[in-house]
């Protein structure tokens, strides 16, 4: 990867939809050696995905949680079905396996406090395999974004 490979992420994960033409201008080179260079991108799996990034608030999901999650027990098959049930989860937006105090912190977004609780039950106090978590509900985000320092 050189610095035109860069220049080319930098400018599509500020906005996927930029145009080859203007892609090409930006990085000083040809449109078709824009798009072999995206296309390698995309095979070699750079780039992961191009989507969309929805405001939660129009969608009526007002409530994020992060919460952090300890296990009961170290059994391989049950640390499996924890990242199965957590990875499939539409509620469940990040989900990390962590070094620390706890297991895994998961953000999870939800309608309202009550839906939280929903969420809380079928997913934490339904799991016999988890032994606590903590929530810390978001009070206002002050930045988020899916850009890489490039």
């Amino acid at each position: 990867m050189d610095e035109i490979d860069r220049k080319l992420l930098d400018l599509c994960q500020k906005n996927a939809k930029t145009s080859v033409q203007t892609l090409a201008e930006a990085a000083a080179i040809s449109t078709a050696s824009v798009q072999r260079r995206m296309r390698t991108l995309r095979q070699t799996g750079v780039i992961k995905r191009d989507v969309a990034i929805l405001d939660p608030k129009p969608l009526g999901l007002d409530i994020t949680a992060i919460v952090s999650v300890e296990l009961e027990r170290d059994r391989l098959d049950q640390i499996d079905a924890f990242k199965r049930k957590a990875r499939e989860d539409p509620q469940v937006t990040h989900f990390y396996c962590i070094a620390g105090e706890a297991d895994f912190i998961l953000v999870i977004m939800a309608k309202d406090i009550a839906g939280y609780e929903k969420f809380t039950h079928r997913f934490f106090f339904a799991d016999r395999n988890v032994r606590k978590f903590r929530t810390s509900i978001v009070v206002s985000t002050e930045k988020a974004t899916s850009e890489l320092p490039i």
